[in-house]
């Protein structure tokens, strides 16, 4: 079994972006992908609004195979309004922050506190950048104050931090934040080093959809880890983590 905890639909290319997932989906015999929709750095509550329905309606046409993140401007007067609308209707199963405010910024605190409530994961993007650090772009740090204001959040800091030998470290001791391998960008032993330093429990896979899936694919099948850590990886966790029954063992 193959689940796929982050992909995308971008604003302007979501129609492009939808049949390049399916068809994903169908070449690599993906169980599920979990998609969230983009619009821009600092988005203003209509293009939010757009691009949740974008993705609300991907859902509604592939009900077996597609679940939704509701995409957040934490910012925005009504962020915990948009996370409860999206949370409560059919297919949607989590939150998606991005690069509108750093994570740990006060203002995400109601998203979060809404977020427990209903027992879904919060997708964070991290990424620690040599340069070209966006303004409001969240590094590891970021996600372990998070998660220390909230230890009882489930947390997801995206793309093992973009740097994992910045991002791993700062979340290491932070049982309640998962991280995913999406993106490109890794060399052959981060995956490795992620698994020696947290754990493969605490390990999803994501590959950031439309994209290059099999990069992040292949670097599973080839890690040198168990099997057992693999299928971890690959689904394993993600039905733990997604399961609104499941606790954060403190």
């Amino acid at each position: 079994m193959i689940i796929d905890i982050h992909a995308h639909i971008w604003a302007g290319a979501c129609e492009e972006n939808k049949a390049e997932i399916l068809r994903t989906i169908e070449r690599y015999s993906i169980t599920k992908v979990y998609v969230s929709g983009l619009h821009g750095y600092t988005p203003d509550p209509e293009q939010v609004a757009g691009i949740n329905r974008k993705v609300a309606g991907f859902v509604r046409e592939n009900p077996g195979s597609i679940c939704g993140y509701v995409y957040i401007s934490p910012e925005h007067d009504n962020a915990v309004e948009v996370l409860k609308r999206y949370i409560e209707e059919p297919g949607f199963v989590g939150v998606k922050l991005w690069v509108s405010t750093l994570c740990d910024d006060p203002c995400v605190n109601p998203v979060v506190e809404k977020a427990i409530d209903y027992g879904v994961p919060v997708l964070l993007h991290a990424f620690h950048k040599a340069t070209g650090q966006l303004p409001n772009e969240s590094v590891g740090i970021n996600v372990r104050n998070l998660a220390l204001r909230y230890p009882e959040a489930k947390l997801i800091m995206a793309h093992l931090g973009g740097n994992c030998y910045d991002g791993i470290p700062a979340i290491r001791d932070c049982e309640n934040v998962w991280a995913d391998i999406s993106g490109s960008i890794f060399r052959a032993d981060d995956l490795i080093y992620a698994v020696e330093s947290i754990g493969a429990d605490r390990i999803l896979f994501g590959t950031d959809l439309p994209g290059s899936f099999a990069v992040n694919y292949g670097q599973v099948l080839e890690a040198n880890i168990s099997e057992d850590e693999k299928n971890k990886i690959l689904y394993k966790n993600t039905l733990v983590l997604f399961d609104r029954n499941f606790k954060i063992k403190r």
